[in-house]
């Protein structure tokens, strides 16, 4: 008697019914998971474990100046983790979120750069709406290849990432670039006006932390409450009963790309507007692309990536700390951010899916 090879194989077999439990246990998993693979990189680099995780995990939370920062970089990541997640439950991967953020600084900036001695209420809301109208349209051109092309937008969002980088270098070096700025590539400062108000006294935090929460409300009563929302969702679901019923592929595509362009030039305008003050070189801290995790870490919920977008700052704030009390390097703050990514993944995978061996099948020999 012989068995063959192939029966050994383990086949994905999809679960019924996903464990609520255990869908909400995934994220603090793949957080230990991630934590615990980083502590092996970190001994191997000869830093110690200890000072780095209580650096990065603990300090964040330790003291109100600390936690502010963690509220003031949540910020961008919710608005663009929640304008993003909508897209990825319609299969619409949105992956330049970080160049829309960039436009959305960019078009925001426009108005304190070309009237510097305008005053009044009006600039800061303008300058918003400004943001959501670049992020949209950065946006827009990856929606157009899409639909009109069939081009690929994972690979389109991304690419137009890098040249929107590219746009805004040559504007900081070129006509928008600070005359009294000794040779920096930065814009003037902004003017008083031009500046979202505070929301905590004493902080850093602003005003868009709270556009941060109604964007959330607003995605969860969109997603659950909304017959659009439902279309996208089944459109990700089930595109064939979903074209079936009448439901068009393109209005999907383009509405997902532009509500995250909106939200990811959102969260763009109110950086320059709020704790830069000015545009500069340094926008680009890569949130849109940390906004992926969030979304994905929240189970793509408007709840969950609530959570999720705190815990990603508070990484943000813990990073920086680490890298100055610990002498961690960028990098590794990076590889925990993209192992913490990956752990969920594999941590959800568990979860809607079960392993499933077959058995040998025996033949005469």
């Amino acid at each position: 008697m012989s068995v063959s090879s192939a029966a050994f194989l383990p086949t994905f077999v999809r679960r019924e019914r996903a464990s609520l439990t255990a869908t909400l246990l995934a994220p603090a998993i793949a957080l230990v998971v991630a934590t615990v693979f980083n502590l092996g990189l970190y001994v191997l680099m000869g830093r110690d474990p200890v000072a780095v995780v209580y650096a990065m995990l603990l300090e964040p939370f330790v003291s109100w100046a600390s936690f502010s920062e963690v509220l003031l970089k949540s910020g961008p990541l919710l608005l663009i983790a929640q304008g993003l997640a909508i897209g990825f439950r319609a299969k619409v991967f949105n992956i330049g979120a970080e160049g829309q953020f960039i436009l959305g600084a960019i078009f925001a900036s426009a108005i304190p750069i070309y009237l510097p001695q305008a005053t009044g209420q009006w600039i800061w809301p303008a300058m918003l709406l400004l943001g959501t109208l670049g992020g949209a349209l950065w946006a827009s051109l990856t929606a157009f290849w899409r639909v009109r092309f069939n081009a690929n937008e994972i690979l389109v969002s991304l690419m137009l990432s890098l040249v929107a980088a590219q746009l805004l270098y040559y504007l900081l070096l070129g006509p928008w670039k600070d005359p009294n700025g000794f040779n920096f590539p930065q814009s003037v400062m902004f003017q008083y006006d031009a500046m979202v108000p505070l929301l905590i006294e004493g902080t850093r935090v602003n005003v868009s932390l709270l556009l941060a929460l109604a964007l959330s409300l607003g995605a969860f009563v969109f997603m659950q409450r909304s017959f659009m929302g439902y279309k996208l969702q089944v459109g990700g679901l089930a595109p064939r009963a979903a074209g079936y019923a009448g439901f068009s592929e393109s209005s999907a595509i383009w509405l997902s790309l532009l509500i995250g362009g909106f939200a990811a030039g959102l969260a763009g305008a109110a950086e320059v507007a709020g704790p830069l003050g000015q545009l500069q070189r340094s926008i680009s801290t890569g949130y849109g692309y940390a906004a992926i995790i969030v979304a994905y870490l929240g189970g793509l919920h408007p709840i969950g990536i609530v959570l999720s977008a705190l815990i990603m700052a508070a990484l943000y704030i813990g990073g920086d700390n680490a890298m100055v009390s610990a002498n961690l390097p960028i990098a590794a703050v990076r590889v925990f951010q993209g192992s913490l990514l990956l752990s969920y993944l594999i941590a959800i995978a568990f979860v809607r899916y079960r392993l499933e061996w077959p058995r040998a099948h025996r033949s005469p020999s």
